[in-house]
């Protein structure tokens, strides 16, 4: 199983790096995606990915609720960082309009921007929405984006944005809140086909239940993979092989 989304470089996993990555690998999970907020985060990634190269796989980018005043002298040391340094995608990027819309126009620009970084080096977009898809729509469907693709990460979007974004190229990030009780997630994912979803779990963040109220770890990607196989009526081995071979896709895509 391949874990498309988790901040392993949090205080919670560093504290013991080693000892959760044994945890982690032992329920499965072979590789671990790891999107990036800003310049300071971008150094403890590195970290976690020079120590497990082959395990923890890094992303670079401006996450939307970071851009700030500052924002463009971040982009500017991160673009720096980029020109030397391998990455599976440009991410976690996007727009985020929930807790503060302050500075929109310039999440809209750093996202462009950032769009086009991953266009120049040929990789896909991981891709942060909340409280924005109508404006993500907008620009993903310029005709300047046409070749861009990536991953949706923990889609919270309705059933006919879900049907929109697939439809551009993009697959669709699940993680666990498909486990929470009062989710209208699987209603607005049952018609994407499993060859468009990949799991995630944006730990430490949004645990699946039964283990709500704790830290989240990649490996609960299992949990999640099961809750995917009850929801589509199918067995949970097939879950893990269709989610596991679209990552792979896009690993390739992205020369990693």
């Amino acid at each position: 199983m391949i874990d498309t989304h988790a901040h392993l470089y949090d205080e919670y996993f560093l504290s013991d790096l080693a000892a959760h990555v044994t945890e982690i690998q032992s329920a499965g999970v072979t590789e671990v995606w790891l999107p990036n907020c800003d310049l300071a985060t971008w150094h403890d990634l590195k970290v976690v990915t020079d120590q497990y190269p082959d395990f923890a796989i890094p992303m670079i980018g401006l996450h939307p609720t970071y851009v700030k005043a500052n924002y463009q002298e971040e982009l500017v040391s991160l673009a720096q960082i980029l020109v030397n340094q391998k990455v599976i995608a440009i991410g976690e990027i996007g727009l985020d309009y929930h807790w503060d819309t302050t500075f929109k126009s310039e999440q809209i620009k750093a996202f462009e921007l950032q769009c086009h970084w991953a266009l120049d080096q040929q990789v896909w977009i991981d891709v942060h929405c909340r409280k924005a898809y109508a404006d993500l729509i907008k620009i993903l469907k310029k005709p300047e984006y046409q070749d861009l693709n990536g991953i949706i990460h923990c889609f919270s979007g309705d059933a006919r944005e879900a049907s929109v974004l697939v439809d551009l190229g993009y697959k669709l990030g699940i993680g666990g809140v498909l486990t929470y009780k009062n989710t209208t997630l699987f209603e607005d994912i049952k018609h994407i086909p499993l060859a468009n979803i990949v799991l995630e779990t944006d730990s430490p963040y949004l645990t699946p239940v039964p283990f709500r109220g704790q830290p989240n770890s990649p490996k609960h990607i299992p949990i999640i993979a099961q809750k995917l196989a009850d929801l589509y009526n199918v067995s949970l081995d097939e879950v893990i092989a269709i989610t596991s071979d679209t990552a792979r896709q896009l690993k390739v895509q992205s020369g990693y």
